[in-house]
């Protein structure tokens, strides 16, 4: 029986996300191939304001609260 299991090691063993249908003392091959961490990188508000492409007229930053509140 061949399976592929996805496991946390926490400095000493090897802990299966899953349960594994293993009988006790079952003896295995394990081969470790190390994956990209599921961990999203945090996103900065830059980068969205900036992947929202948004148009608006040139002096925008500086009259800012004009546009805002109608000063």
């Amino acid at each position: 029986m061949v399976q592929t299991i996805q496991a946390v090691f926490d400095g000493k063993v090897l802990r299966p996300e899953d349960p594994l249908t293993l009988e006790p003392n079952a003896r295995v091959r394990i081969t470790i191939e190390t994956l990209e961490s599921r961990e999203e990188k945090a996103t900065s508000f830059l980068d969205i304001a900036r992947s929202l492409n948004l148009e608006g007229p040139p002096d925008w930053a500086t009259n800012v609260d004009a546009y805002l509140h109608g000063r």
